[in-house]
């Protein structure tokens, strides 16, 4: 998992590959309230974004996750919420079998999980070996746009 500001974008990009690179100059370089909720073709398949509006919820109402084909940027264009992250060891106990069409599996539980703070600015960047719990609520349920580019591995 990587942390990072969108403002501190043009020095932290330089470490990550092209497709990361592209993906986050998409986040930095579109006006998210200009664009319905849906997808975007960056280059594709193999690098594309969603853009949702949705209600964060209580974090014991969100499901663990994790993906197999590809990697997410996660940024959060209006609104906040917690995503827990923990890593994905033997402890996961699987709630539902991998989804390849979806590229998706949940799980129980998410062990040593940390929550971090998305809001307007920040990104986070989760690999395969991140599971991820998305949308918790920070201060109560709250409205979100949040915008995931997915890149292909």
């Amino acid at each position: 998992m990587i942390y990072g500001c969108i403002k501190n974008i043009a020095v932290e990009k330089k470490q990550l590959s092209a497709s990361l690179q592209k993906g986050l100059d998409f986040i930095k370089n579109t006006d998210f309230s200009t664009l319905a909720a849906g997808r975007y073709e960056i280059d594709g398949d193999t690098i594309y974004a969603t853009i949702a509006d949705y209600d964060t919820e209580p974090k014991g109402h969100r499901r663990p996750e994790a993906h197999r084909s590809y990697i997410d940027i996660q940024y959060i264009a209006a609104g906040e919420e917690y995503i827990g992250c923990s890593f994905l060891s033997e402890g996961n106990e699987l709630l539902e079998d991998y989804d390849a069409v979806r590229d998706l599996v949940f799980y129980k539980n998410a062990i040593n999980e940390i929550d971090i703070l998305l809001h307007p600015g920040v990104y986070t960047i989760l690999l395969p070996s991140d599971v991820h719990r998305p949308g918790c609520a920070v201060k109560g349920m709250g409205k979100v746009r949040k915008v995931v580019v997915k890149i292909k591995l």
